[in-house]
């Protein structure tokens, strides 16, 4: 089940506007062209900002998530009908002959346990095409971001069309890899006050490229975020073989 903060409509519609300019999207539009990707599947594509920015672009794109208040707030903004949206995660995704997928905004470490992990990397595999690229970030446990947050001050951001609304981050438990934290949102136009709890999972750059090797990929580059240096591992890979059967992990 998706977190509160996608799937509540009341908290779909302020996303954005906690969620910073999104810098980081330019660098995967240049990662499209650079591999010549004409068709493009935004898995966990949430509000839709990738998705569109994409679209506008002149791709063809289709924007997967499981939260349906996340895909409420993408298909009302400008240029919605140029992508194709749908409702589902990796595992539900219709034949697509992919060239490209992608995992923005560390998507990757929703995916908490190692059988949804594999089972998304193969259900992104069965999309793409032949020699079809995936490409994602995940923050490096090194950098321990999880202290950073917990020293976060409240925000409060003038939401159009819905007023003041105040965040509130607190980690909530550190079980490496595994890093809990709890969002309090409340919105100041009439009290109300709504929250969403969180766990993410910090994978090693090891365990990341040996869990693609067995889904059936070939890793061709592991870079830096370029508005995040030093922080998460972006990840190139490529779809090659069939993915390996259980009995050989």
């Amino acid at each position: 089940m998706p977190d509160a903060i996608f799937a509540h409509p009341r908290l779909a519609s302020v996303y954005d506007a906690f969620d910073g300019d999104r810098d980081d999207l330019d660098a995967y539009l240049a990662i499209a062209d650079e591999l010549d990707a004409r068709v493009v599947l935004d898995l966990g594509c949430g509000t839709g900002n990738l998705a569109l920015l994409l679209a506008r672009h002149g791709r063809t794109v289709v924007g997967v998530d499981p939260a349906e208040a996340s895909l409420d707030v993408a298909r009302a903004k400008d240029g919605a009908d140029r992508v194709r949206w749908i409702h589902g995660d990796a595992t539900t995704l219709p034949p697509l002959r992919a060239d490209l997928a992608t995992m923005t905004g560390n998507v990757a470490q929703v995916f908490r346990t190692d059988d949804d992990w594999e089972r998304t990397l193969r259900g992104v595999h069965a999309a793409l095409r032949p020699g079809g690229h995936l490409v994602f970030e995940t923050r490096r446990p090194g950098r321990r971001a999880w202290e950073e947050w917990a020293d976060t001050a409240p925000v409060t951001r003038d939401v159009p069309g819905v007023g003041p609304v105040e965040q509130r981050l607190e980690v909530t438990a550190v079980d490496l890899p595994l890093v809990s934290f709890r969002c309090t949102y409340r919105f100041l136009t009439d009290g109300v006050t709504l929250t969403s709890e969180s766990t993410l999972r910090f994978r090693d750059r090891d365990e990341v490229e040996a869990s693609l090797a067995a889904a059936g990929y070939r890793v061709l580059d592991v870079r830096d975020a370029s508005d995040r240096p030093g922080r998460e591992f972006v990840f190139v890979a490529r779809r090659a073989e069939q993915p390996r059967g259980p009995a050989a992990r």
